[in-house]
């Protein structure tokens, strides 16, 4: 059975940094992609970034470019988010997700090529 379970999610201000992680566990083997969306009130579910299992390669949203990394772990089998210089415009539910499908570049951002995803874990950023 696959497991996806959000951490490190909390009420920062604004220009505060913070580190998601993203437990994995199950058939991880066949996971092709992992990555992590967001999700504020009255939205759609929102692109973050995302990356190969094997690491290889990695895209993150515009909007978060240069401020949020996604890396693996290997060792501890968990996918972190790192978010730096936080903004209240990037307070939402922070979503763990990962596809068994050979993903390509310009659709790794679909939410609908996912099939696991976690409970979600809320970031409050305060101005």
């Amino acid at each position: 059975q696959v497991q996806l379970v959000e951490s490190g999610g909390g009420l920062v201000m604004t220009g505060d940094s913070l580190k998601l992680s993203c437990a994995t566990s199950g058939r991880t083997a066949s996971w092709n992609t992992v990555g992590w969306f967001r999700q504020s009130p009255g939205k759609d579910r929102e692109f973050v970034a995302a990356m190969r299992w094997s690491g290889s390669t990695t895209k993150t949203e515009d909007s978060v470019k240069g401020r949020f990394t996604i890396s693996r772990d290997r060792a501890k089998n968990t996918v972190q988010l790192e978010m730096r210089s936080l903004k209240p415009d990037d307070t939402a539910v922070y979503y763990c997700t990962a596809s068994t499908r050979g993903l390509i570049w310009s659709t790794m951002h679909r939410p609908g090529e996912y099939e696991y995803w976690g409970q979600g874990t809320q970031v409050t950023v305060s101005s």
